[in-house]
């Protein structure tokens, strides 16, 4: 299915699972339909199955939005006793979009189902009426079932599943690799069908060193390689090493469920000839989450990094905020460069990259689709460099393999059921922005300045200074109606951003 048309299809109303092969641009679709659907006014709640997905997404895990924690089952009570934030936040949602649903227990998403109907009170309709948007591919990594819980299988294997009967969007387009030879090697992992050939092919590529003396991003299977290469590769650089700190806004419990997730260190340490990765998407798309690039120099005066990246953009990098969002409440922040060493880094935090090239050690692969993910990270065999490769790396789950000929066989029959909105698909690739909603023009001109005879900084952008000035004094004990005569501003615009610095549950003194 292309991508258009199952934007669409979302758009509808319909609750959908969005999944496809590394590549097929399932985010970018994800991220679109999110734009589009709060222009739209839905009340969104963005969520993934770790906080590293949530992350890149903006949202949280379903685990903590549904208030389902790492429990087994529904405790008893459990509608009664849920937390009036909680419940308000799943009354209000319209959409409820779950990333990485491949790594979700079934019993969890019927965990999440059974918990909208009781809040919402609506025990006959899947998730209490709330649309749902799945997105994943179950070839790459599964559910863990460790021996202390409930073991589980994938999310198809749910009661809820059959009752929702999602429309499938499988995504086939390619849009990271440009090898045909890796396209095939990757799709005959997943078709079951991985001959002599491929395999060798690939084993061509062990001990391989690029034709420069380049600096390149390891993909390695556990942790503890991950460090010890970067804190190697630190320690022979000469220079100065400069270190950047993170500040947090939200309460403590909320800030680490966050730190968790972000890939920039709490601590960063840096010197000039570092090799770095961005580890968030540009405003301006001067680099994205996964460009690899050398520090070169530093800024005067701010000491910010400034780094070449493999594009050729030079960029002073800045601080830049993580969010901690629960449905359209702020629960945390976390502000840092975004950055972080990049010799290395886990396959596991590389899902969602594209890696211009990579050094790839799957010696110690342990789980099913791990290689699967590592290799889908470049664009090319020609970039990529293998320290060597086990048997594990090349499995892929047969329950994958099964589930994925079933949904191929339903996109055929949902494309042909939606055939309709083929044509709104394209008007929409032409005119891709949502239309400006109708403003009452010279009226609310009039109403901005009126507001400002009181207020003489009302709807004006807030400043460096301003901002400086609003924190000193408030936490040298201003209260709101002090802080709106000193920034001439609406007392709910100081609130508001009070509540962007410091998280949406402090106290604020009226």
């Amino acid at each position: 299915m292309k991508q258009s048309l199952a934007l669409e299809i979302m758009l509808a109303g319909e609750s959908v699972l969005l999944t496809g092969p590394a590549g097929a641009g399932k985010t970018y679709v994800l991220n679109q339909f999110i734009r589009l659907a709060k222009h739209e006014g839905r009340h969104i709640s963005v969520t993934a199955t770790t906080g590293l997905a949530a992350t890149h997404l903006g949202g949280t895990t379903i685990h903590s939005w549904a208030g389902i924690g790492v429990h087994d089952e529904l405790p008893r009570g459990f509608a009664e006793h849920i937390a009036k934030g909680r419940r308000e936040i799943i009354e209000k949602t319209d959409v409820l979009v779950i990333d990485e649903i491949s790594m979700l227990h079934d019993f969890r998403l019927d965990m999440v189902d059974e918990a909208c109907r009781l809040v919402r009170k609506k025990p006959d309709v899947p998730f209490g009426g709330i649309q749902v948007i799945m997105s994943g591919d179950f070839f790459q990594l599964p559910p863990i079932n460790r021996g202390d819980s409930r073991v589980g299988g994938f999310v198809v294997n749910s009661q809820v599943w059959q009752e929702l009967d999602p429309v499938v969007c499988y995504l086939e387009e390619q849009h990271r690799q440009d090898d045909e030879r890796l396209i095939e090697i990757l799709n005959a992992l997943r078709s079951g069908e991985l001959r002599r050939h491929h395999a060798e092919t690939l084993l061509s590529r062990v001990d391989q060193a690029p034709d420069e003396d380049t600096n390149l991003t390891e993909l390695h299977t556990v942790n503890v390689d991950v460090d010890g290469i970067n804190e190697k590769k630190l320690i022979e650089l000469s220079g100065d090493e400069l270190f950047y700190t993170q500040t947090t806004t939200g309460s403590a419990n909320y800030v680490e469920n966050l730190q968790r997730s972000v890939l920039a260190p709490a601590t960063l340490r840096l010197k000039e000839g570092a090799l770095v990765m961005a580890v968030k998407n540009a405003a301006d798309r001067k680099y994205v989450n996964g460009s690899i690039g050398t520090v070169v120099a530093f800024e005067a005066g701010t000491e910010y990094p400034i780094v070449t990246f493999r594009n050729g953009r030079e960029v002073t990098m800045q601080p830049d905020t993580w969010e901690l969002r629960d449905g359209d409440k702020k629960r945390a922040s976390i502000t840092q460069i975004p950055l972080r060493l990049a010799w290395a880094i886990t396959v596991h935090k590389s899902q969602g990259m594209t890696l211009d090239a990579a050094r790839i050690d799957l010696r110690k692969a342990f789980v099913e689709g791990m290689g699967y993910v590592a290799l889908s990270r470049v664009k090319s065999l020609n970039t990529l460099y293998l320290h060597g490769i086990n048997r594990m790396a090349l499995q892929i789950s047969e329950d994958a393999r099964h589930i994925d000929g079933l949904l191929r066989d339903k996109t055929i029959r949902d494309r042909k059921r939606f055939e309709h909105l083929t044509e709104k698909a394209a008007e929409r690739m032409t005119n891709p922005e949502p239309k400006k909603k109708a403003s009452s023009g010279s009226s609310w001109n009039e109403k901005i300045e009126k507001m400002r005879e009181t207020y003489p900084n009302a709807y004006r952008p807030w400043t460096h200074e301003q901002d400086a000035l609003l924190k000193q004094e408030f936490q040298n004990g201003l209260d709101v109606e002090a802080l709106s005569g000193l920034l001439g501003r609406h007392q709910r615009s100081i609130v508001m951003r009070l509540q962007k610095h410091f998280g949406e549950d402090i106290s604020i003194e009226v």
